[in-house]
C-alpha cells in the first residue's frame, strides 16, 4: 500500500522491503469497494495495463477475444457491459515515448480475476528499487510500438492515484504536525527523540548541512554518537523514511500518467467529460499540494539523512532509494518553481481543461445581489414550476466545490503560466479567482497565501464584503429551502439539485471564512468575523437531515426517472449516433438495459442499489472517447456527454446520497481549526438570536471522521477523540447556558413568590386600619407600596421586562437542545437533553440547599414555610421547561428531592434534612434546655421566654404546626425518620447518664422502692440521694425532645393524610386492631410502619431501637432490668423537689409550666414503655409502681409547713394527672386509688385562681 508503514493498516513497510503499489499484497485493501475500485458490472480491471492476461495466446501479446478467460478491465480494458468481454483491438506492448518525454519506469504486474467481478491487483506498477526509471526494461514493460490509448486505463489510474494522493497527503500532514500543539497522529511525545536529543544535535546538523551527500568515514567524531543508536534509528524512522519514498514513487506514477495523457492527446471539457476532467485536475492539484507540503516539513532532511546513515552503518551501503530521494528533496526546495519547469510539456492539456471552466466558474462566482435577482435556490419564486425537475446541461458542475475550482485555476495557471499571456479567457479566470481569495486551502489547515504583497488591495476590492453578502443571502435561501422541504418533502425528488447546490455554496463560503479568519492580519479582522455563521451551518444540517430522512422518497422518484425518461432519451441518442463502435455500443446498451430494469418495487422491497460499476464504465468511456483519433469522439457528441452526466447524477440520487452529502457539505475541516471552531460557538451562545442554532456545532463533530484516510489509520483514534471531546464540550456548554437562564428565571419567580408571603401583608393591613381610623402616619406624599402582580400589568406590548428576555433566550436555546433526540459521533451516542437534565439536577440540588440560607456562624436558617414556597416556585419554573424540551422533569424532582431526604446527597454534600436536623437539635432544643424557650401545649409550639439576652430567632416561627407541616413536606417520611433517629440518639445519651446516676444511688433507691409506705424512713433515705436535680433536668430534656418529636410526627401525619389518605387510613386501621396476644416483635414491626406514617404508638419503636443499642456487655440482663426499675423510682421520689422551683408554676394559658416540667409526663411514659419492652417487663406494673411512689412522695409535701418548699405544690400535683392522661397504660381509677382526685380538683382551682390574680 502507498506509504504503508508500521501500524498503517495496509502492507507494512520495513527497511529493505520492496514498496507496494496501491492495493498490492495481502491485507492492503486491493479488494475494496467504492471510490472506483469496483469494476463495471460484470467486468474486472487491473490497476495498470501491460501484462499478459491469463489465457492469452502464444507469446502473451494479445488478450483473449470475446468469451475467453478475459483480462481485468471489463473484458478487455474497455469497460464492457455485464458478462461481455470485448476483443482487444491491438497489442499490449506500449509504443516509444514521445519526443522530449522523460523515460518511464518499468511496470511489473499481472491481474488475476477474483471471484465474481472483482480484480485482485498484485504487484502492479512497482519499480525494482535497484534500478532508476531510465533503466526500466524487461517483461511486462510497455514496448516501443504504437501506443493504444484504449489500453492505457486512464480512468482506473486517475481513480487510484487520486485516492492514494489524498492518503499520502494525510501521512505527510501528520509527519509535519509531529511536535506541534495538536497531534493528529501519535501522542505529544511521538516526535523522534533523535531530532531533539542535545547529544545528537551536532550530528544531525552535520547530516543536514551535507545533505544529500553521504560522508561516514571522515567525520567519525561528529557521527560517533549515532553509532550506538543506529538500530533504534532504523526501527523508529522507517515509517517516516518510507513515506518519503512513497511520495517519490507517487510522483513518478503521476508523471508517467501525465505523459501518457499528453501522448494520447486527451480532450478535456468539464461540461462534457466531467469525471475525466475533474479527476485530471484533482490529480494535478493533489500532486502540487503534496510537493508543497513535502517542502514544508522542516525535519525531512534530518529524517532521511539519519535513516540513510544508520542504514549504511548497518548494511555497509546506502539505501538504494536514497540517491533519487535525496535529489528529489533538493530539487523541490522550491516546489512551484520546479513544477513550472516540469509542466511545460503538459501545458496544452492542462490549459484546455482549465479554460473549460469558463462556462462554470464565473457562474458560480457571482455576487449575492446577482444571486438574489435571479432568485437562486428559491422553490417558491415560480409556483407553477415547483414540481418540474431541476435540470441543467452541466448537472455535476452545479454543486462542484468553488474552493476546488479556485485551486484548479490558481495552481493550474501557475504551472502553465504562459497561457495567461496569450489567452484572454485564461487571464479573466485567473483574475476572478485571485479576487475571490487571499489564501487557498492546501490540506486541512495548511494554507497557501496567493499574493502576500497585494493582500490588502485584493481583500479590499471584493473579498470580505462579497463573501459576507453571499453568506447573508445563503442564510435566507437555505432557510426558505429547508422550510419548504420540511413541509413538502416530496419536492426533494424534482429539486434535489437545488439542495446539493445550496449545500455546496454554503460549504464553500463557510470554508472560505474559516480559512481567511485564521490567516488574516488583525487590522482587517472585522471582515472575517461572522456572528451569524451558526445559522448557515444549522440550515445546512437541516437540509442534510431532510436528505437522510427522506432518502426513500428521492429513490422512488429517480428510479422512475431513470427507467421512464433517461433510458428512453439515451437509447435515442445512441441510435442516432452516426458512428458507434461495437465496444462503445455494448457499454451504452448496458446503461440502457440497467436503467430500464429498474422499478419502484425494488425501493419498496428495500433492495440495495449499486450503480458504482455503471459510473466507472462511464468514466472509462469518457477516457476512451476523449483521446485523439477515437472512433467515437465525445467532443463531437457533446449532447451524449451532457445526458450521461445528468444520468450519473440521477444514479447518485438512488444509491449514493450519503456520499453526495459528504461531497457537497462535509465540514470536517473544522477539526483542524479547533480554536476558531470554539470561538464561533462562544459567539453563537453570546448572541441570543443565534443560540437556537448552537446545536449545529455538536452536529458538525459527526463530520470529523470523514476526513480520515485508510493510508493513515493511526490518526483515526485522535481525530475521533477530538470529535468526542468537542461534542461533549459544546453540549455541556449549551446545557450550562440553559441552566443559568433557568436559574435566573427561578430567582425572579422566587422573588415574586416571596412577595405573596403572609409576613408582607402586615404593612398593607396597618395602612388599611390607619386609613379607617383616619390616623395620619408617615410623611405626606409617601409612595404607596406596589402590590404583588403589578409586574404583569402593561400599557404597551413593546415593554420588555427582564423576565421576558430570559424566557425568550431560554426558548431559543431549548429549541437547539431539543432539535435532535441523539447524535452519533464516532460510534458514541450523545443525547443533548440528558446534558440539560443532569445540569438541572445539580443546580436544583445546590439551589434547594442554598435557599435554606443556613449560616453556621450565626445559626440562622430560613423558615421551612418560606423555603417550601421558594422550592415550589422553583419547581413550577422547572415544570414549564417541559414546554420547551422533551425531558422528564419529574425524574429530576424525584432524584433531587429524594436525595434531600437523606443525610448526604450523591455528591457527599449536606442536604436540607441534615441542615434542619442540626439546627433544631443544636439551636432550638439547646435553647429550650437552657431555659430560654418553653414548649406550650396549648399552642403546640415552642415559644421564646422573656430573658435578658434576646434570641436571634423566634422559636414559634420555626415550631408551630404550619412550620412543622412545611418541614414534613420538604423532608418527607425519610427525612422525618432521620430527624427522629437523631432526636432519639440524644435521648439515649441522656438515658445513659441517668443510668449512671442510678448506679451511684442504687442502694438507697433499692430501700426506697420497698419503703414508700414509711414516711419517716423515706424522708431519711431521700436525704441520702445525690444528683436529684440532675435526674429531673435530664428527664425534662428528654420530655422536651419527645414533645418536639410528637409535633413533627403530627405534622407528618397531616401531610401524608393529604397526599395519600387511603394508605394512611389503612395503616391506622392496621395499628388500631393489633390483637393483645400478638408477639411483641410483630407488634413492633407494625409500630415502626405506623411511626413512619406519623401515627402515635403506645411504644415508640425508634426509642426502643435507640435504647437497645445501650446494652452493656458487662452487666447482666437482670441488672439492667433492675437499673431501669430504679430509674423510675428515682424520678418518682424526686418529683416533690419541683415544688420549690419558682418556674414550676402551672400556667392555664399555655397548659404547662414555664420550666417545661409538664414534658415529664411524656418522658416518663415513653421511657418506661421503651425500657420495659426491651427488658421484657410489664409496663403497666412498673408504671403502677411509679404512680404509687410518686403519689406517696407528693402527698408528703401536703403536710409540709415551709412555704418555700411548697411554693408550687398545686402545680406539681397536676403532673400526676398529666402522666395518667398521657399514658395508654394507666387509668384515672388507678390514680384515684393512690392520689385523691379532690386534691387534683383543688389544685386546678388554685392554679387558675392564681393565674387570674397575677394577670389582674
Amino acid at each position: 500500500m502507498w506509504g504503508a508503514g508500521p501500524g498503517c493498516g495496509g502492507g507494512a513497510r520495513r527497511p529493505g522491503c520492496r514498496a507496494k503499489w496501491p492495493g498490492a499484497g495481502p491485507g492492503c485493501g486491493a479488494r475494496r469497494r467504492g471510490g472506483g475500485w469496483e469494476p463495471g458490472r460484470g467486468g474486472a480491471w487491473t490497476a495498470w495495463g501491460g501484462a499478459r492476461s491469463p489465457g492469452a495466446g502464444p507469446g502473451g501479446d494479445r488478450e483473449p477475444g470475446r468469451g475467453g478467460a478475459g483480462s481485468a478491465g471489463g473484458g478487455a480494458g474497455r469497460g464492457a457491459g455485464p458478462g461481455v468481454a470485448a476483443a482487444a483491438p491491438g497489442p499490449l506492448r506500449s509504443p516509444p515515448l514521445p519526443p522530449g518525454a522523460a523515460p518511464r519506469p518499468a511496470w511489473r504486474g499481472r491481474a488475476s480475476v477474483g471471484s465474481g467481478d472483482r480484480a485482485s491487483v498484485r504487484g502492479c506498477g512497482k519499480r525494482p528499487r535497484s534500478q532508476p526509471p531510465a533503466a526500466a526494461a524487461g517483461p511486462g514493460t510497455m514496448s516501443r510500438a504504437v501506443l493504444q490509448p484504449s489500453q492505457q486505463k486512464l480512468a482506473e489510474k486517475l481513480t487510484i492515484l487520486n485516492d492514494r494522493g489524498v492518503g499520502m497527503l494525510t501521512r505527510l500532514y501528520n509527519i509535519k504536525k509531529q511536535g506541534q500543539v495538536w497531534k493528529a497522529c501519535g501522542d505529544p511525545k511521538a516526535k523522534p527523540s533523535y531530532l531533539i536529543d542535545k547529544n545528537l544535535e551536532s550530528a544531525v546538523k552535520f547530516i543536514v548541512r551535507k545533505f544529500p551527500a553521504v560522508e561516514t568515514r571522515n567525520n567519525n567524531q561528529q557521527l560517533a554518537q549515532l553509532q550506538k543508536e543506529k538500530s533504534e534509528i532504523l526501527k523508529n524512522l522507517a515509517l517516516y523514511y518510507f513515506t518519503f519514498v512513497d511520495v517519490m514513487e507517487f510522483k513518478d506514477h503521476v508523471c508517467e500518467l501525465l505523459n501518457t495523457i499528453d501522448v494520447c492527446q486527451v480532450f478535456f471539457d468539464i461540461t462534457v467529460n466531467f469525471d475525466l476532467t475533474k479527476n485530471y485536475l484533482d490529480l494535478i492539484i493533489t500532486y502540487t499540494t503534496l510537493m508543497i507540503l513535502l517542502s514544508r516539513i522542516e525535519e525531512r532532511k534530518a529524517i532521511i539523512g539519519l535513516y540513510n546513515y544508520a542504514h549504511e552503518m548497518t548494511h555497509g551501503a546506502s539505501d538504494r532509494e536514497y540517491p533519487r530521494l535525496g535529489q528529489m528533496i533538493v530539487d523541490y526546495e522550491n516546489p512551484l518553481k520546479k513544477m513550472m519547469e516540469e509542466f511545460v510539456p503538459h501545458s496544452k492539456s492542462l490549459s484546455d481543461a482549465l479554460i473549460s471552466l469558463q462556462m462554470v466558474y464565473p457562474r458560480r462566482n457571482l455576487s449575492a445581489d446577482q444571486w438574489r435577482n435571479a432568485q437562486l435556490l428559491s422553490l417558491i419564486s415560480a409556483p407553477s414550476t415547483m414540481l418540474n425537475p431541476a435540470q441543467s446541461d452541466t448537472m455535476p458542475c452545479e454543486y462542484l466545490s468553488l474552493d476546488a475550482m479556485e485551486k484548479w485555476i490558481i495552481f493550474g495557471f501557475i504551472l502553465c503560466h504562459g497561457i495567461l499571456n496569450t489567452d484572454a479567457t485564461a487571464l479573466n479566470l485567473w483574475k476572478l479567482a485571485l479576487q475571490s481569495s487571499s489564501c487557498l486551502s492546501l490540506f486541512r489547515d495548511e494554507v497557501f497565501h496567493i499574493h502576500k504583497a497585494a493582500e490588502d488591495l485584493f481583500v479590499n476590492i471584493r473579498g470580505g464584503s462579497m463573501h459576507r453578502e453571499r453568506r447573508k443571502f445563503l442564510r435566507s435561501a437555505l432557510k426558505e429551502l429547508a422550510t419548504v422541504l420540511s413541509d413538502q418533502p416530496g419536492l426533494l425528488g424534482p429539486k434535489a439539485l437545488f439542495v446539493f447546490m445550496a449545500l455546496s455554496f454554503a460549504r464553500d463560503e463557510i470554508i472560505w471564512l474559516l480559512r481567511h479568519a485564521d490567516n488574516m492580519p488583525k487590522k482587517s479582522a472585522d471582515d472575517f468575523i461572522d456572528k451569524h455563521i451558526a445559522e448557515l451551518i444549522f440550515y445546512m444540517e437541516e437540509l442534510r437531515a431532510h436528505v437522510r430522512k427522506y432518502g426513500p422518497v428521492m429513490q422512488r422518484y429517480y428510479v422512475q426517472y431513470l427507467s421512464g425518461f433517461d433510458a428512453v432519451v439515451l437509447n435515442e441518442l445512441v441510435q442516432n449516433l452516426s458512428v458507434c463502435p461495437e465496444d462503445e455500443s455494448i457499454i451504452m446498451s448496458s446503461f440502457v438495459n440497467t436503467m430500464t430494469s429498474l422499478s419502484v418495487k425494488q425501493v419498496e422491497d428495500g433492495e440495495v442499489f449499486d450503480f458504482r460499476g455503471m459510473r466507472l464504465d462511464w468514466f472509462r468511456l469518457q477516457a476512451y472517447t476523449s483521446v485523439s483519433k477515437a472512433s467515437l469522439s465525445l467532443a463531437d457528441h457533446r449532447e451524449l456527454g451532457k445526458m450521461m452526466n445528468t444520468i450519473i447524477f440521477h444514479t447518485k440520487m438512488v444509491d449514493s446520497l450519503v456520499e453526495m452529502l459528504v461531497e457537497t457539505s462535509d465540514l470536517s475541516i473544522f477539526c483542524f481549526y479547533s480554536r476558531a471552531f470554539e470561538k464561533m460557538f462562544q459567539q453563537c451562545l453570546e448572541l441570543p438570536s443565534q443560540s437556537r442554532y448552537s446545536i449545529a456545532f455538536p452536529l458538525l463533530c459527526t463530520h470529523f471522521m470523514s476526513c480520515t484516510h485508510e493510508l493513515c489509520p493511526e490518526e483515526r483514534h485522535h481525530i475521533g477523540d477530538r470529535s468526542l471531546s468537542l461534542c461533549n464540550m459544546f453540549l455541556d456548554e449549551m446545557a450550562k447556558q440553559a441552566r443559568n437562564l433557568i436559574t435566573d428565571i427561578c430567582t425572579e419567580q422566587c422573588t415574586l413568590s416571596d412577595q405573596l408571603l403572609p409576613k408582607h401583608c402586615a404593612k398593607t393591613i396597618s395602612q388599611a386600619v390607619n386609613k379607617k381610623s383616619k390616623k395620619q402616619t408617615g410623611k405626606k406624599g409617601e409612595p404607596e407600596r406596589e402590590k404583588p402582580g403589578v409586574e404583569s400589568m402593561r400599557k404597551n406590548r413593546l415593554v420588555v421586562t427582564n423576565l421576558d428576555k430570559l424566557h425568550t433566550a431560554l426558548s431559543e436555546l431549548c429549541f437547539s437542545i431539543n432539535y435532535v433526540p441523539n447524535m452519533v459521533v464516532w460510534e458514541h451516542t450523545f443525547t443533548p437533553r440528558e446534558y440539560l437534565t443532569s445540569h438541572l439536577e445539580i443546580r436544583f440540588t445546590k439551589s434547594i440547599v442554598g435557599m435554606t440560607m443556613y449560616n453556621q456562624a450565626t445559626q440562622e436558617i430560613a423558615k421551612p414555610s418560606e423555603l417550601l414556597t421558594s422550592v415550589r416556585a422553583y419547581m413550577t419554573v422547572l415544570q414549564s421547561i417541559e414546554n420547551y424540551v422533551q425531558i422528564d422533569i419529574t425524574r429530576v424532582f424525584n432524584n433531587v428531592l429524594l436525595q434531600q431526604t437523606q443525610h448526604l446527597d450523591s455528591h457527599g454534600e449536606p442536604t436540607i434534612t441534615s441542615l434542619y436536623t442540626n439546627w433544631y437539635l443544636e439551636t432550638l432544643l439547646r435553647q429550650v434546655s437552657n431555659g430560654h424557650i418553653a414548649y406550650f401545649p396549648a399552642m403546640k409550639a415552642f415559644v421564646n421566654l422573656p430573658t435578658e439576652n434576646e434570641l436571634t430567632f423566634n422559636a414559634e416561627e420555626y415550631s408551630d404546626i404550619s412550620e412543622m407541616r412545611s418541614l414534613s413536606e420538604l423532608l418527607g417520611p425519610y427525612g422525618m425518620k432521620f430527624l427522629s433517629e437523631s432526636l432519639m440518639w440524644h435521648i439515649s445519651s441522656q438515658v445513659a447518664e441517668l443510668k449512671k446516676l442510678v448506679v451511684e444511688n442504687v442502694d438507697v433507691l433499692t430501700q426506697m422502692r420497698t419503703s414508700f409506705d414509711k414516711p419517716d424512713q423515706m424522708a431519711a433515705l431521700f436525704k441520702r440521694l445525690s444528683s436529684v436535680d440532675s435526674v429531673l433536668k435530664r428527664m425534662t430534656i428528654i420530655g422536651v425532645i419527645l414533645s418536639f418529636r410528637s409535633l413533627a410526627q403530627e405534622a407528618l401525619r397531616d401531610v401524608l393524610s393529604y397526599h395519600i389518605p387511603f394508605l394512611v387510613s389503612s395503616i391506622e386501621d392496621f395499628k388500631d386492631h393489633i390483637p393483645r396476644e400478638t408477639d411483641m416483635k410483630v407488634a413492633m414491626n407494625v409500630y415502626e410502619l405506623s411511626s413512619a406514617a406519623g401515627l402515635p404508638c403506645e411504644i415508640d419503636p425508634a426509642l426502643v431501637v435507640a435504647l437497645s443499642s445501650q446494652k452493656s456487655e458487662n452487666i447482666s440482663p437482670e441488672e439492667e432490668y433492675k437499673i431501669a426499675c430504679l430509674l423510675m423510682v428515682f424520678v418518682a421520689v424526686s418529683l416533690p423537689t419541683l415544688a420549690s422551683n419558682v418556674m414550676s408554676q402551672y400556667s392555664p394559658a399555655i397548659e404547662g409550666h414555664c420550666n417545661n416540667i409538664h414534658c415529664l409526663a411524656k418522658a416518663i411514659n415513653q421511657i418506661a414503655a421503651a425500657l420495659f419492652t426491651i427488658h421484657k417487663g410489664s409496663i403497666e406494673d412498673r408504671l403502677k409502681e411509679f404512680l404509687a411512689l410518686a403519689s406517696s412522695s407528693l402527698l408528703k409535701i401536703g403536710q409540709e409547713t415551709d412555704k418555700t418548699t411548697t411554693r408550687n405544690r398545686e402545680s406539681v400535683y397536676l403532673l400526676l394527672d398529666m402522666i395518667v392522661q398521657e399514658s395508654p397504660f394507666l387509668t384515672m381509677d388507678l390514680l384515684e386509688s393512690c392520689f385523691p382526685y379532690v386534691l387534683l380538683r383543688n389544685a386546678y382551682h388554685a392554679v387558675y385562681k392564681q393565674s387570674v390574680t397575677s394577670s389582674a
